[in-house]
């Protein structure tokens, strides 16, 4: 079962450089719409193996994956809270430039699981969240064969600890990953382990052909 991780394209709030959150009305700029329009061409190689689209509630992602529902024929997307934002609670709309200075933003980089945001949630809690979520719609979507592939738009925090999880890695370094406005990610999971197909990639996937086996490759796959 292959998952395509799709962070919202950019935002109003990513531009004015605050931490959105999940404070309402935050839609995407210009340049998100563009990249929010671009998705149907970077996906044309794989939209005919799409089963589902599932996204945050929230309306960058609503906007992101607006025009790619629209093209393919029948599908409707699907809202799940558990990959919405992280509640930043009172760190919610303040700059980046401000945040820096307090004390908790050292945690946050150093020790994101012991991280948690006044009045919000930790990130620990966002993992186990999102990680949960993204492993059984998996199971949902992965189809009785397991060789579905569905599209889940999220937000970077939230797609960096459901790729931490996926290479094994312990939380405290999920800030070693980069996830862009409008990058993809595809991760494979199967009843052994998940295997990572791309990170951060800003271009056209292209996906593994199905196959029937879990087994990874000694000396490494044949590719796509």
């Amino acid at each position: 079962m292959t998952v395509i991780l799709v962070r919202h394209g950019r935002s109003t709030a990513n531009t004015s450089g605050v931490l959105a959150g999940r404070t309402p009305g935050v839609a995407l700029d210009d340049a998100g719409r563009a990249q929010a329009t671009a998705l149907i061409e970077r996906l044309d190689g794989v939209t005919d193996r799409l089963t589902a689209v599932v996204r945050s509630p929230l309306q960058r992602c609503a906007e992101t994956v607006a025009p790619l529902v629209g093209h393919l024929d029948g599908m409707t997307d699907v809202e799940d809270a558990r990959l919405a934002e992280v509640d930043y609670g009172d760190w919610s709309g303040r700059k980046l430039s401000e945040l820096v200075d307090e004390p908790l933003w050292r945690t946050v980089q150093r020790q994101p699981s012991a991280a948690v945001f006044p009045g919000g949630e930790g990130l620990a809690d966002v993992s186990r969240r999102a990680c949960a979520a993204v492993r059984e719609l998996d199971r949902v979507h992965g189809g009785d064969d397991g060789n579905g592939v569905w599209l889940a738009c999220s937000h970077g925090d939230v797609i960096k600890s459901v790729i931490a999880d996926a290479y094994g890695m312990h939380l405290d370094s999920f800030q070693r990953i980069v996830v862009d406005p409008a990058s993809i990610t595809v991760i494979r999971y199967t009843r052994d382990r998940p295997y990572v197909i791309t990170v951060n990639n800003p271009g056209a996937i292209v996906l593994p052909a199905p196959r029937h086996h879990t087994d990874a490759d000694v000396g490494g796959g044949k590719g796509a």
